[in-house]
């Protein structure tokens, strides 16, 4: 990856992680939250995810540093603007959000079904902006490891929401179910 394409990406997602990290103060007391076991369902495949993409090259598994897309200053200039609007998607989902928000899937005290701003798009913004941004970071990445973690995280997102799902559907009923009706989980007016 371009040096300089590589500095900026890892700005942008240091900029994200601070506000993220920063902002988690800021949330309700827990009412109810997923197990141990459910949370280590989605939580391993994100981590593999991260090394995939912030491990150095080690010798094995050569094909995985190999490139699934050519090194052009275009085609990681595409990866750098992904990434900021994914990021930038996330955080104002966060910020709409509030102290619902959890790393964990959960119920807070007085949790309110949020529909407002992103969540006007989709009802799991934070995952469909830090898919974008995963998917702009492999862009500039440009190796198969990149695409794979890519790949790993999606799966994580999507097995994550579903147990959210689950969860606010008993927390909401048919408030969240009319929500489903209209509002796509991920892809606006898609998926």
């Amino acid at each position: 990856m371009s040096s300089s394409y590589a500095w900026l990406v890892q700005i942008l997602w240091a900029a994200w992680l601070t506000y993220w990290i920063v902002s988690a103060a800021n949330v309700k007391a827990t009412r109810q939250r997923e197990s141990i076991a459910s949370r280590s369902a989605h939580f391993i495949p994100m981590i593999a995810a991260a090394a995939l993409i912030l491990i150095p090259r080690i010798g094995a598994g050569e094909i995985l540093f190999t490139r699934f897309v050519p090194s052009s200053a275009a085609v990681s200039w595409c990866g750098c603007v992904l990434v900021f609007a994914g990021l930038g998607f996330s955080a104002w989902a966060r910020v709409h959000l509030g102290g619902n928000w959890s790393s964990r899937v959960t119920v807070k005290e007085d949790h309110e079904l949020i529909r407002s701003g992103p969540y006007a798009l989709v009802r799991h913004p934070i995952y469909t902006g830090l898919l974008l941004a995963i998917a702009g970071t492999a862009l500039v990445e440009g190796q198969w490891r990149a695409l794979l973690a890519l790949l790993l995280m999606g799966i994580s997102f999507w097995r994550k929401l579903r147990v959210e799902e689950r969860l606010m559907n008993l927390t909401f009923a048919d408030e969240y179910r009319q929500y489903c009706a209209h509002t796509a989980a991920l892809i606006p007016f898609l998926l």
